[in-house]
């Protein structure tokens, strides 16, 4: 059994979309034979949270979310060398509460979630030099950046957005590459994030692969589906973030038109938190729906005709996606949407990258029940295969491994 100090850059409960959910079932397939404490930012009270986390590990408290200005982003990146991610979580309150928890306790592995919290390597260093850090690379994140430049500087009206992701990509390598440089053991959510971060460290050295993970049972919705969460297509995931903005536009320019010309009456909702601004005028197009945050995403799943992930900028794997094949959704996606799984397009879900080829995709299924339940049967059977109960023995090789290093 190690000690284990996990950090992580939001509170991991509730499991919803992304980052938490991830880290929400790395943390129970740890406590299963590790003794694990968890340090987080969360962004306001969260003591119901904190309490069923409780449960699973000790949770020191919470660090408020640091806040930064448009002003200040812009004068980092005029006066430092930095990118945008490294100073994003940046708080003398999460460097106080880390210093405290590895002076008032001897820990074998700090566990990073995310490079976000890379900055935090040197002050474990210097107190506890003795201690193995794990990186968990939810991303690669200068392949993801690129990928947001080559989207970005197609269309003349996101070009300021090129210029962003322009001044960050050397930035993120140099990061990224001096965060996987420091660590003592590395992971990777797929074999292609595996490569791109493989070309990235100096000197080489192993990455495992620990692929984002779910609770398969928790997506089989057995009671009734509520006719408000009854659509044609359905998309989910954080609407503040950028690859699925720029998805959602797309799809909705693109791809929505060609749908509704042959379909008229076709509904689509776009299900998550933080819808951004440039999402509003959607919310007033016809058959176009932005529900905002929602308790639960499983009923809109259940009540989907086609799950759409229309995704052109990514890295890593989409939770979402894993979610949505567990749900039994029958799926059409981008490639990019669909890294990561070694799926067969046509079998376990439909993969287009064309408006063209998407929007006929769509519509053959939306006139082809029969053939939606046969697909969303398979992307069941296929999704089972990452729940979180098959990530404990993946995580104890890398654990032993290290620990026997030391």
């Amino acid at each position: 059994m190690a000690r284990i100090l996990l950090l992580t850059p939001q509170l991991p409960y509730p499991p919803q979309q992304g980052t938490s959910l991830r880290n929400f079932h790395l943390l129970r397939a740890l406590a299963q034979r590790h003794d694990v404490t968890l340090l987080s930012f969360a962004e306001r009270d969260r003591a119901a949270d904190t309490a069923r986390l409780a449960e699973l590990a000790r949770v020191l408290p919470p660090i408020a979310v640091p806040e930064r200005t448009t002003g200040q982003r812009l004068r980092g990146l005029l006066t430092s060398r930095a990118p945008d991610m490294a100073r994003r979580l940046h708080s003398a309150a999460l460097a106080a509460a880390l210093a405290d928890a590895l002076r008032d306790e001897v820990f074998d592995v700090v566990q990073i979630e995310g490079i976000e919290l890379a900055w935090t390597m040197p002050l474990i260093r210097e107190i506890a030099p003795g201690t193995r850090i794990v990186l968990d690379c939810h991303n690669a994140e200068t392949e993801l950046q690129r990928r947001a430049l080559h989207a970005d500087r197609r269309q003349p009206r996101r070009w300021p957005a090129a210029v962003y992701s322009a001044a960050q990509v050397g930035r993120l390598a140099r990061f990224e590459r001096e965060a996987l440089r420091a660590a003592d053991a590395i992971i990777a959510v797929s074999e292609e994030d595996r490569r791109q971060l493989m070309a990235l460290a100096e000197p080489a050295k192993p990455i495992a692969v620990i692929p984002n993970v779910v609770a398969v049972d928790d997506y089989q919705w057995a009671g009734p589906v509520p006719d408000e969460a009854r659509f044609d297509l359905v998309f989910t995931g954080k609407m503040d973030y950028r690859p699925n903005v720029d998805g959602v536009l797309w799809f909705a320019e693109a791809i929505w038109p060609l749908v509704r010309q042959a379909r008229p009456a076709t509904t689509w909702a776009i299900v998550g938190q933080r819808p951004h601004t440039r999402l509003a005028a959607l919310g007033d197009a016809p058959g176009i729906t932005l529900t905002g945050r929602v308790d639960q995403v499983q009923p809109y799943l259940a009540g989907a005709g086609v799950y759409v992930l229309p995704l052109r900028i990514g890295s890593g794997t989409r939770l979402k996606l894993i979610e949505a094949m567990a749900a039994g959704c029958a799926v059409v996606s981008t490639t990019i949407g669909a890294e990561g799984f070694a799926l067969e397009s046509g079998r376990e879900a439909i993969v287009a990258d064309t408006p063209e080829a998407f929007a006929a995709a769509v519509r053959a299924l939306l006139d082809d029940p029969a053939r939606r339940v046969a697909l969303g049967e398979r992307a069941r059977v296929f999704a089972a295969q990452y729940d979180w109960q098959r990530v404990g023995p993946l995580l104890d090789e890398v654990y032993d491994e290290l620990l026997a290093g030391g």
